[in-house]
């Protein structure tokens, strides 16, 4: 299976526990994974021969969490065409706001404009319906990584 690179936006660290505990699973199947921080994503472009797994909160009006803002913009800006590059998405957010999951679907946006190919639906973790969305992404991982044989 190829490589997986792991990109994580957070406001309050649910979706960098999300992202922590996605790496640890994929580790532990003995899956290749990287754990990007967003502060080091400074002229990161995802590499095509890897699998890309987006995992943002959202925050204000179905906005992206500002320490992932940096590197979408540059993503945005510099327009690089992937598309040989597969991706998924895990998006946060709270039902109640009127742009739920806003920060992911934004991500998913962007890639797909990008020419890359989701695999799988955006999954959505609802802060209304779980307080342990770690086990929410756990249950979804399993039903992505068979998607992917």
């Amino acid at each position: 299976m190829k490589k997986i690179s792991l990109v994580f936006g957070s406001v309050y660290g649910s979706a960098e526990s999300v992202a922590e505990t996605l790496y640890r699973e994929l580790q532990n199947q003995g899956l290749s994974v990287q754990l990007h921080q967003p502060e080091s994503l400074t002229g990161y472009v995802p590499n095509e021969e890897e699998l890309l797994l987006l995992v943002s909160s959202t925050t204000g009006d179905g906005d992206l969490p500002e320490n992932i803002v940096p590197w979408f913009v540059q993503m945005k800006d510099s327009a690089p065409y992937l598309p040989n590059l597969e991706y998924a998405v895990v998006a946060l957010g709270d039902s109640s706001y009127d742009h739920f999951c806003g920060g992911g679907h934004q991500l998913d946006e962007l890639f797909s404009e990008l020419g890359a190919k989701r695999i799988g639906e955006v999954f959505e973790i609802d802060a209304c319906e779980t307080m342990e969305p770690e086990n929410e992404a756990l249950t979804w991982l399993k039903k992505w990584l068979k998607l992917l044989k």
